[in-house]
Parts: structure tokens; C-alpha cells; sequence
């Protein structure tokens, strides 16, 4: 019996270290993020040999052979572990560059929205779990309702991106693929953040995911991207896109009808295009804090009776238009009935001016009396002004966000809604597109960009930190 005893003391307190072990390997990897490779290393170790020797243990005590001398070298092991353990977290000792290791990369923390960065976790702001407690999870790609949980309590935080392409064969996607850590590496950190501390993230999703379809004879820039880069979207913390350009056509229905699928599968929501005229009218909803924020889209380019670029019809695939705005101002109008606040986003004007056109003014005038309540423009492909229409900011063009290798102004626009669904803060992010990747722009450029949109904007103030305000009508 003393036997017996011994050895099942010894398997239960092996058993119980062993698991204090890899618990508290794991605590230590989730608060130390990415930021200490050497505890990764030391602790992965440890995890290996403890469980090793605790195989080893429990063979012998199911055969009933001799711990005596296990023991012993049991514990000569675990000395020797830990003193290697202190070697290897010495940093005057160890230079933490030149440590290499064939192990297995560890993936401490991944979500959909924050991959692969290099930023300390504790920096990503996500929703504590008080916060997340008694809210439902809403993703339906059907109706157009989605719920997102927010941990601020000042209001809801929207954000406007300008025109992305991830045209496989373009620069600035050769870039990515030859850059270590990708879109991270072509977006800056402090910027990414900023996109990334928003409750509702927008860009204009320029170009369809497919792998099929052909390009539109003749016309001279036609885009298509690879359906895998769709995450993408989700390494910038995109949470819906806008269709309603003149490339999501590019490669025909096809290809528009393999995007509506990929982006649904991505469950990355959006708007100004669908399978049909009824898709393509409907507005998005999200669900914030008890707030609903809706996104309705559409295009006017292509002025011309049959342009390439198709509009959908009852029976087939396509995008919104807005050169006739009445079909879109149904849509302003149900979204309008729905919802709290409600956002446009149009392609319009023309390309690389700061002229603001009679006719976007004009639509502008429209979207508001429909219902509304701010509209942000794209394609120009550069910045165009700002201006209040009966008291609703209209930012004309945000110009390219992440496009291709040219050097450009653009910018990031961030709003926050507060409970009586007015805009509490309108703020315009100076930033700059050059060599395939788009950061916050430095002080010295941050002011010459602020002083240029005062110069081409109508009845709006700009503060030196980018705040918008009417000053009159």
C-alpha cells in the first residue's frame, strides 16, 4: 500500500503541475502579447518538457516500476530548465533580434478586424464584456440589418475612407504582396488605428472580387481583385463598402455576382449595387446602442445613356445610378423612415479637379430634402471642399484612400452621433498617399491640407486639429 500511495501522490501532484503550468504559460503569452518573444520561447519550453516527463511518469505508474530515480532526475531537469529560463530572459545578455527558433509561430490573439499587427494589445479599444452583455449579434446580408457593439459612451463613432483598389495587377497591390506584413505595412499604425477605433468604418470598394468575367472592351482602366483579398477589408477594420462606382462592372455581371457573394461570405456588408434593382435600392442598418445608422449609395458617372457601368433592373445584376436621382431618392426616403441617421455616400463629380459641379450641388440639395443627414462624395480621385446644405455637412470628394502609387492629399473623416442622433463632432483627418502607402499626414502638412479645404470649402471653419463647424448659410 505505501507504494501504491506514493506513486498516485506523485502522478496527481505531476498532474496538477502540469496543468498550473500550461494555465500560467498561457496567462503569461495573453498579457504579453507579441511583445516578449524570449517568455514565449522559455514558456513553450517548459510546456514540452513538463509534459514529457509527465508521459514518462505515468507510464511507469501504470507498470508499477520505481519513481525513486525519476524523481531525482525530474527535478535535475527542472533546475536546469529554469536556469536557462533566467539566461534567456536577460536582456543585457540575450539580443532578442538575433534569437532564431524552428518552433511554430504561437497566435496569441486574432479576431477578423485586428490581424497580424504589430501593436500592443491593450491598444485596440474592443468592447468590455459589460458592455457586449444582453446585446445580440445581428448579421443579416438578407434585409440589411447588422448590430455592432460599441464601448464608447460619448456617442457613435462613424469613419469615411475615399476609394480603394485592390486591382491585383496595380502598384500598390504589388506592394502589399512584397511588403513583410502586408496591408500593415502599407496603411500606417497610427493611422490604422484611427480607422480602427471606429464604430462604423466606410470606403468605396472600387474594383469586383472574382476570378471570372471578362473586361469591358475598350475601356481603358478595368479592375478586378483576387476573391481571397476580401480580408483585407477585415485587416483594416472595413465594416461596409460602397458598389456604386464605374468599376464594380468592369468584368461584367459575373464577376459583379461572384463580389455580392464573396463580400456576403466575408460578411462584409454593402451598399449602391445587387443582384437586382430591389437589392441595389436597399439600405443598410446598423444597430448601435439602440441607435440605428443607415447607408444608402448610388453613381453618377458615366453620364451617358447606356454606360458601361450597368444599373440594375428588375431582373438583373448591377449598381444604383443617380443621374436620374429619383429611383435614389426612394431610397433616401425608406431609409429615412427606418432609421436615426441616415448616411449617403455618391460617386459624382469629375476627375482630379476641386471644382464642385452645379449638378453635385444640386443632388446634394435633393439627398437632404429626401432625408439625408450628412453625405460624403468619392471618385474625383483627389479632395474636393466642404460645405452645409440647410445645416448637413456635404464633403464633396475625400479623394484617393489607398489607390495606387501617386502621391495624393486625402484624408480620413470621423463623426460622432450622440443620443439625439445629431452630429456632436465632424472631424477631417489630414493624410497622404505616396509610395503605395497612405499615413496621417506630419504637423507642417497636416495644416497645409487644412488651409488648402478651407480655401475650396463653402461656409465651414476648420480648427488647427481638422474640426469642421458651419460658421453660416
Amino acid at each position: 500500500m505505501p507504494n501504491e500511495y506514493s506513486h498516485s501522490a506523485l502522478f496527481i501532484e505531476l498532474c496538477i503541475y502540469q496543468n498550473i503550468t500550461v494555465c500560467y504559460t498561457d496567462d503569461i503569452l495573453l498579457n504579453y502579447g507579441e511583445r516578449n518573444s524570449g517568455v514565449k520561447m522559455v514558456m513553450t519550453r517548459k510546456i514540452i518538457i513538463t509534459k514529457c516527463l509527465c508521459m514518462v511518469l505515468c507510464l511507469f505508474f501504470l507498470t508499477g516500476c520505481s519513481t525513486d530515480g525519476l524523481i531525482e532526475k525530474f527535478e535535475d531537469v527542472m533546475k536546469i530548465s529554469d536556469q536557462s529560463d533566467d539566461k534567456s530572459t536577460n536582456a543585457e545578455e540575450v539580443d532578442a533580434e538575433a534569437v532564431v527558433t524552428d518552433e511554430l509561430p504561437v497566435i496569441v490573439y486574432e479576431t477578423p478586424d485586428y490581424k497580424d499587427s504589430e501593436k500592443d494589445l491593450e491598444q485596440v479599444n474592443l468592447p468590455d464584456e459589460e458592455t457586449m452583455k444582453g446585446q445580440e449579434t445581428i448579421y443579416d446580408d438578407i434585409n440589411k440589418k447588422y448590430s455592432i457593439a460599441t464601448a464608447s459612451t460619448d456617442g457613435i463613432m462613424l469613419a469615411f475612407g475615399g476609394d480603394i483598389c485592390f486591382h491585383d495587377d496595380f502598384s500598390n497591390m504589388i506592394a502589399y504582396r512584397s511588403r513583410e506584413k502586408g496591408i500593415f505595412d502599407s496603411i500606417s499604425a497610427e493611422l490604422m488605428e484611427e480607422m480602427k477605433n471606429s464604430d462604423i468604418f466606410m470606403v468605396n470598394n472600387e474594383f469586383p472580387y472574382s476570378s471570372r468575367g471578362t473586361p469591358t472592351p475598350e475601356k481603358k482602366y478595368t479592375f478586378r481583385s483576387k476573391p481571397e483579398n476580401v480580408e483585407v477589408l477585415h485587416d483594416m477594420g472595413v465594416d461596409i463598402v460602397s458598389l456604386a462606382n464605374n468599376h464594380a462592372y468592369d468584368y461584367g455581371e459575373e464577376a459583379l455576382l461572384d463580389t455580392f457573394e464573396i463580400l456576403n461570405e466575408a460578411k462584409v456588408p454593402f451598399v449602391g449595387a445587387g443582384k437586382n434593382m430591389e437589392e441595389a435600392m436597399k439600405p443598410a442598418y446598423f444597430t448601435v446602442s439602440g441607435q440605428t445608422i443607415s447607408y444608402v449609395a448610388a453613381t453618377q458617372i458615366e453620364r451617358l445613356p447606356n454606360p458601361d457601368t450597368r444599373e440594375a433592373t428588375a431582373t438583373s445584376a448591377g449598381v444604383l445610378r443617380t443621374l436620374d436621382p429619383a429611383v435614389f431618392l426612394t431610397a433616401i426616403k425608406e431609409a429615412e423612415k427606418n432609421s436615426d441617421f441616415v448616411v449617403v455616400y455618391v460617386h459624382w463629380g469629375s476627375e482630379n479637379t476641386d471644382i464642385v459641379e452645379a449638378s453635385q450641388r444640386e443632388l446634394a440639395t435633393e439627398y437632404i430634402e429626401a432625408g439625408a443627414d450628412i453625405i460624403i462624395g468619392d471618385h474625383p480621385h483627389c479632395l474636393q471642399g466642404i460645405e452645409y446644405i440647410k445645416g448637413v455637412p456635404v464633403i464633396y470628394s475625400l479623394g484617393n484612400f489607398w489607390f495606387n502609387s501617386k502621391t495624393v492629399d486625402t484624408c480620413l473623416v470621423k463623426l460622432v452621433i450622440d443620443k439625439d442622433n445629431k452630429i456632436k463632432t465632424f472631424q477631417f483627418i489630414p493624410c497622404i498617399q505616396e509610395n503605395c502607402m497612405t499615413h496621417m499626414a506630419d504637423e507642417v502638412n497636416a495644416q497645409r491640407i487644412i488651409n488648402y479645404m478651407q480655401s475650396i470649402s463653402f461656409n465651414v471653419s476648420f480648427s488647427t486639429e481638422g474640426y469642421v463647424s458651419m460658421t453660416n448659410e
